[in-house]
């Protein structure tokens, strides 16, 4: 635990971050791994829209989201060659 009271503030607001950020995340991640199961334009569409939202409120740092993305996206392009 930690012992000096900014260090107890900090767990506290921490906390409270990650079970803001818990649904977003595992939101994204299920979009994610639909998209790569079935990688038709809309389930991409859907999950790079939710990446660019994590990205956009730091749950993720923007270089992983459109790393992601540019994955799905030649995914995407393998299939519907």
């Amino acid at each position: 635990m930690p012992v000096t009271k900014s260090a107890l503030k900090a767990l506290r607001r921490d906390r409270r971050r990650s079970e803001i950020n818990k649904p977003i995340r595992s939101k994204f991640k299920a979009a994610l791994k639909k998209a790569r199961e079935n990688p038709v334009t809309e389930n991409v569409r859907f999950a790079s829209s939710l990446l660019d939202r994590a990205a956009k409120r730091k749950i993720i740092h923007k270089n992983k989201a459109s790393r992601l993305k540019s994955k799905l996206s030649r995914l995407l392009r393998k299939k519907l060659r």
